[in-house]
């Protein structure tokens, strides 16, 4: 099967949507490619249920397309879905070809054009042949979030209990009573965390790094700061405003780091935790911090590096993810990394060369998205 489209977008999770609503408005023709059996797979499919947008809502609206007004400020999970849906139908987002694995993407010096192969993805109900599409543009719609990524931990494959990544996590509500460790600190660690207190589950959560907790209203008016001061100045006011909310966390097992947390955000893509209620279990003993990563695991035996040894009945791995695009598209020095974030930083990260684009993988959210779909569709149109 061969195909041949202006632009073929890798991916199509909100990046690719964002992308591909943009193209439709400017009547570009377009192909999108997606590993999954549905759009948006890792909110479908990968997220857990408690689970809501951390940024207000206009923070998080795709190009050309606001929330309905009746939409909640933090919007959850399934009216995002639903926003997501109403999207797709709105800029009529087609073709979106499902269980399309990405093996390799070459840009052909000859014919001027990326040749993209990809295979029928057997896991997710494809028949495994092999198939050529061809464009003059490419975009890497991938995003942040690819492959979930679970750490090697000597003894894993002997622990007596559950083993989950934060993908496969749905509630709590299993849990109760049980003692369940949580591996990790960002934000999905901290919520599945509080929803495993919430439903009654004896709860540890492994802290190893220091770690910034901000409230959701610190973090909007440091967006709206942000426009206006210096990222020192909006840094110094969020680490004061977050020793006053929350006082000093270290005597429940949390440094501070000495950087800023918007400075950490944009140097290494490592977001302050926003606090939506974890902070009060830890603080009333209802979630333990444990300050050292895991040195090994015997049958339900967990022993930390620090020397110490607890028994859990569950693990939820919020680990994060590994982005794969080093292992598919050839002959890019330009663009990406090997860990598939841009070489080049803020704004000017979006465009490579002959043709190729990132959209998504500024660290910005959702609202990094659709300024890169944005340019990326007018710079196109440029061409055209």
């Amino acid at each position: 099967m061969e195909q041949e489209k202006a632009v073929i977008i890798v991916g199509a999770g909100p990046s690719g949507l964002a992308m591909a609503g943009c193209l439709s408005r400017l009547a570009i023709p377009y192909i999108v490619l997606e590993r999954e059996d549905c759009f948006a797979s890792l909110w479908k499919k990968y997220s857990y249920d408690r689970l809501h947008l951390h940024l207000q809502k206009q923070f998080c609206e795709l190009p050309h397309m606001p929330f309905p007004p009746s939409c909640p400020t933090y919007v959850p999970k399934n009216q995002f879905i639903q926003y997501l849906d109403d999207y797709v139908s709105r800029f009529k987002i087609s073709p979106i070809l499902y269980h399309r694995n990405v093996e390799s993407a070459n840009y052909d010096e000859a014919s001027e054009r990326w040749v993209v192969k990809a295979v029928t993805n057997s896991n997710t109900g494809g028949s495994g042949e092999m198939e050529e599409y061809f464009g003059r543009f490419l975009v890497v719609a991938t995003g942040e979030a690819t492959n979930p990524y679970t750490p090697e931990v000597q003894g894993l494959n002997t622990f007596a209990g559950d083993v989950l990544h934060s993908t496969q996590f749905k509630s709590g509500k299993g849990f109760k009573n049980k003692n369940v460790l949580v591996v990790g600190s960002g934000n999905s660690g901290m919520e599945i965390a509080l929803d495993l207190a919430n439903h009654g589950a004896k709860t540890s959560i492994i802290v190893r790094s220091p770690v910034h907790v901000l409230s959701r209203g610190m973090v909007y008016l440091a967006l709206v700061l942000l426009k206006h001061l210096s990222l020192n100045m909006v840094d110094s006011l969020m680490v004061l405003l977050s020793k006053v909310v929350f006082g000093d966390l270290t005597k429940y097992g949390i440094e501070r780091p000495t950087e800023g947390p918007f400075y950490m955000k944009v140097k290494y893509g490592k977001y302050p935790a926003i606090d939506v209620g974890t902070y009060k279990k830890i603080k009333s003993s209802e979630i333990q911090v444990l300050p050292a990563e895991i040195s090994s695991i015997r049958g339900s035996d967990v022993e930390l590096k620090n020397g110490k040894s607890y028994q859990f009945d569950a693990i939820v791995f919020c680990t994060g993810f590994r982005r794969s695009t080093n292992l598919w598209l050839k002959g890019d020095d330009y663009l990406l990394k090997d860990d598939g974030l841009p070489r080049q930083s803020f704004p000017n990260h979006w465009k490579g060369k002959n043709g190729l684009y990132c959209v998504g993988l500024s660290r910005r959210g959702i609202y990094g998205s659709s300024e890169d779909a944005e340019n990326i569709a007018n710079d196109i149109k440029s061409f055209l």
